[in-house]
């Protein structure tokens, strides 16, 4: 068992001022070294980026953009933010970045506050399909500003139809195409949206939110080459801390930063956009691509293990990060699977299969990744080992001694996986 006694020289004065915090956090810091994360939204961030994001720069307050701030004492700021800027736009490819969203909700709606007006039309991928609430869900702030159309998945597939894409494209003329998911296992064919885009006389915004790190290690085709505007979040499959950039053609540059300040936020987080610089350059190595070639290959590894031992998987498998399974068949709906799981120490989370006929918050599957497992070293052999650890949970379900000695085993397993920046032994 971890031990939560060790004296952390990175949180000395936290456990001096507020026990309690401290407390909690170590707790977090604990939960996170011995089980399994396989919430494809998370990763493990490394010591220099969480350095970077905890640093003096949560002090500083910088209304504006480099050299045109709106307080004095920018000096350094304006050299991080347009270092960071630069090295977004090598990344990616893009002719401009705007690094200072606070998160991918907020930077999907600075896109629409630039280039769209009230009314306009959105179309993307329904959410109970793989979407994200940004992308024109009811719930959402952008259908209730916009006029939002949706494009489901194949209902015998599950796969995007292109052509189906295009048919409704035509026919509605929306102003702006997204294409993007949370919940998506397979590629997208992103030369298809933009050829859409330009027949529907659209803009084609890509959001790789979820993909952004497959992207730059050449896992996944990149939409660089086809869209309007780029936007991802910073963590997720590219290891950064919880921000969102948006990337786009010279000619919407203007537009974008308007509309990202002053158009819906005050303040960037300065120690944010840092650490995203730090993240940024750890992605631009040959480690990295590396590791998001080997992200790919844990989740299909995994896949094929759960579809030997009789899980159904959306789409029959995985082309990128994420696996969708639909539990129906093992009769055990996705909220009682995922809460056996984490007492067995395998953190996943339910969630909504396409044409499922339950309700969100009480789904028929869940959603399982391999950023983090594959941050911490793991490879193909151990996916096989997890996806065995949990077909036993999922099969015992009911029964808290078999999860308890499950989660013993899964500690056990992850002593030989060190997870990067913790100092809990």
């Amino acid at each position: 068992m971890t031990s939560t006694n060790v004296r952390d020289p990175y949180l000395a004065e936290t456990e001096r001022v507020d026990p309690e915090i401290f407390a909690l956090i170590k707790e977090e810091e604990r939960y996170q070294i011995e089980t399994i994360r396989l919430i494809p939204s998370e990763n493990y961030t490394s010591r220099a980026v969480m350095e970077a994001t905890g640093s003096v720069l949560a002090n500083k307050y910088s209304e504006g953009y480099a050299g045109k701030r709106y307080y004095e004492g920018q000096r350094n700021v304006d050299q991080i933010e347009s270092l960071v800027i630069e090295r977004a736009r090598r990344l990616f490819g893009m002719d401009h970045a705007n690094v200072q969203p606070y998160s991918g909700s907020p930077a999907n709606l600075a896109v629409y506050l630039a280039l769209l007006s009230p009314g306009d039309t959105i179309m993307g991928l329904s959410l109970p399909h793989g979407g994200h609430l940004t992308h024109g869900w009811t719930a959402s702030a952008t259908s209730r500003f916009w006029n939002a159309i949706r494009y489901e998945v194949d209902p015998q597939t599950h796969l995007i139809d292109y052509d189906k894409v295009r048919a409704m494209a035509l026919a509605e003329r929306p102003r702006i195409i997204v294409a993007g998911a949370t919940a998506y296992p397979r590629q997208f064919d992103f030369a298809a949206f933009g050829e859409i885009a330009r027949e529907a006389g659209a803009y084609f915004l890509a959001d790789i939110s979820h993909i952004a790190g497959l992207i730059v290690a050449g896992a996944h085709p990149d939409p660089s080459p086809y869209a309007d505007v780029v936007m991802t979040t910073t963590h997720k499959t590219l290891r950064g801390p919880r921000g969102a950039m948006i990337l786009c053609k010279a000619e919407h540059a203007e537009a974008i930063d308007k509309a990202v300040f002053p158009g819906l936020q005050g303040g960037p987080h300065e120690n944010t956009i840092a650490g995203i610089g730090v993240a940024l350059k750890e992605a631009a190595t040959d480690d990295f691509s590396a590791y998001g070639q080997q992200v790919v290959r844990n989740a299909k590894a995994l896949a094929g293990e759960l579809l030997e031992r009789g899980f159904d998987l959306i789409t029959g498998g995985t082309d990128n990060h994420l696996i969708l399974i639909d539990l129906t068949g093992k009769k055990v709906i996705g909220k009682k699977a995922a809460r056996a799981l984490d007492r067995a120490g395998i953190v996943a989370n339910y969630n909504t299969i396409p044409f499922d006929p339950r309700k969100p918050f009480s789904p028929s599957g869940l959603r399982i990744g391999t950023p983090s497992v594959t941050t911490r070293g793991m490879g193909e052999d151990d996916m096989r080992r997890i996806g065995a650890w949990m077909d036993e949970a999922i099969a015992h379900a009911d029964d808290p001694d078999a999860l308890d000695r499950i989660a013993a085993e899964v500690r056990d397993f992850c002593r030989a996986f060190p997870a990067p920046g913790m100092h809990v032994v």
